[in-house]
């Protein structure tokens, strides 16, 4: 092949790669754009003499089978410390904050309908004292 030749097939699969990466990155700002993240979070007055039972129950049972779950991006449970700027603060019997992301909601819901939801999360809710508690659905921006 001469040089020339040669030149024009670089520049064609230049030309070729620019356009296909632009198009993949176009369709994944548009997939990212499209499905964003909630984020549930409850507060939690757990027992304070339940208080090891409860994350046990967490740590050995809900977080590991939650994460085999279509959907699953995280779960923590947070244990409050103090407010360190504005109100109203949480009534002092709240000791914890859940915090769950899902990739969607119907996947949340499915999760929640699931049998081993059905099965470990009483484990958890079993130890606070109080099961009205606060519970917020987000949506990542």
């Amino acid at each position: 092949m001469n040089r020339r030749g040669w030149l024009k097939s670089v520049a064609w699969f230049g030309a070729g790669s620019a356009m296909a990466a632009s198009a993949i990155g176009r369709s994944a700002a548009a997939a990212s754009k499209a499905s964003k993240p909630i984020v549930l979070y409850c507060d939690l007055a757990v027992d304070p003499a339940r208080e090891q039972e409860m994350l046990d129950a967490y740590q050995n049972h809900f977080k590991p089978v939650a994460q085999k779950h279509p959907g699953y991006i995280d779960l923590k449970m947070l244990k409050l410390r103090k407010v360190i700027q504005g109100g109203p603060a949480p009534a002092k019997s709240i000791n914890y904050r859940f915090q769950l992301t899902y990739e969607s909601e119907e996947l949340r819901q499915q999760w929640i309908a699931s049998d081993d939801h059905t099965k470990y999360w009483p484990m958890i809710e079993n130890t606070v004292t109080d099961k009205g508690y606060l519970v917020l659905l987000t949506d990542a921006v």
